[in-house]
């Protein structure tokens, strides 16, 4: 159980999408954090498979985490040590519905998505992931990716460190966006939910993303971040898209990210109210998915 004496936070939620490069959205995502609640959450899932039907997908793993973690709000604010298991529920009931659909829709094979989910009650962030899309945090100046990375990319980083090939290989290795792990109806090789959770502290900065945010270096969002101290979150998220359009690159991956800027709620006057993104951008959506979310094209390879 929590205690009582925990601090009191405010949230300033803002989150933005871009299709980059590609031709539509195979990102999907979802911020439901409002100020008062007693836990709020943001989900994430950067669909993969191209015309194996990535943005369907990500549609399929968003709803159904959604679905779960609505269902468990209760459960999971009274009691706390039950979010790890909740979330991996949510992930595993998420695969098996792709597996379903790709029973039935054999033209589906090969679709998949990544999944983050941060979770936000009390004074605690709780999250789960599966796949390379990352969940930053900002504190006293410095950024830290708190989820691990399931792709090839950290390996081939350290193959780098320890000069079995050159920084300019490894930057342009074909193998760094191969997942090593990802929801696609089969057992999930790795995932990342801890069981303890990381405890917030007022001026805290959540990002929550899909990977085509890291097409910027980490040391360029820290920068943004660390350069605009009085910002919102809406002044954030703004300029780490205009940073991301400046690069002009012609391989840029969607990109769709949340900042959530911690506050202390008695301190802090200005904080704007959180509604919810329910923001349909392309295509029509199935019947088995509720229009409550943005869908979300990049094709990846999957764990084998």
């Amino acid at each position: 159980m929590h205690k009582q004496c925990e601090p009191v936070f405010a949230f300033d939620v803002a989150s933005a999408m871009s299709r980059g490069a590609r031709d539509y959205q195979e990102d999907a995502m979802l911020a439901d954090i409002a100020n008062g609640a007693d836990l709020g959450f943001v989900i994430l899932a950067d669909g993969m498979g191209g015309h194996a039907a990535g943005d369907v997908a990500s549609q399929i793993v968003l709803t159904e985490v959604f679905r779960a973690l609505t269902f468990m709000r209760s459960e999971m604010v009274a009691d706390r040590t039950c979010i790890p298991e909740t979330l991996r529920g949510a992930a595993r009931a998420a695969n098996s519905r792709l597996r379903s659909h790709v029973e039935m829709h054999s033209e589906c094979s090969g679709m998949g998505s990544t999944l983050v989910v941060a979770v936000l009650v009390g004074d605690e962030l709780h999250w789960i992931s599966i796949g390379d899309s990352p969940l930053f945090m900002f504190r006293d100046n410095e950024l830290t990716r708190l989820n691990e990375d399931h792709s090839m990319s950290r390996a081939i980083d350290t193959m780098v460190a320890a000069g079995a090939m050159s920084a300019a290989e490894g930057k342009d290795h074909p193998d760094r966006n191969v997942l090593t792990s990802v929801l696609y109806g089969k057992p999930i090789p790795h995932v990342d939910c801890p069981e303890m959770p990381l405890k917030l502290k007022g001026g805290d900065t959540l990002i929550v993303a899909s990977d085509g945010l890291q097409f910027l270096p980490n040391v360029e969002i820290e920068a943004v971040l660390r350069d605009q101290p009085l910002s919102g979150s809406a002044e954030i998220s703004d300029s780490l898209m205009e940073g991301l359009e400046r690069l002009q690159d012609p391989d840029l991956d969607n990109v769709s990210l949340s900042v959530v800027q911690v506050k202390t709620a008695r301190t802090d006057s200005s904080i704007r109210p959180v509604v919810p993104l329910r923001v349909i951008e392309t295509g029509s959506i199935p019947d088995f998915v509720q229009p409550m979310f943005s869908i979300g094209p990049r094709t990846k390879g999957a764990a084998g």
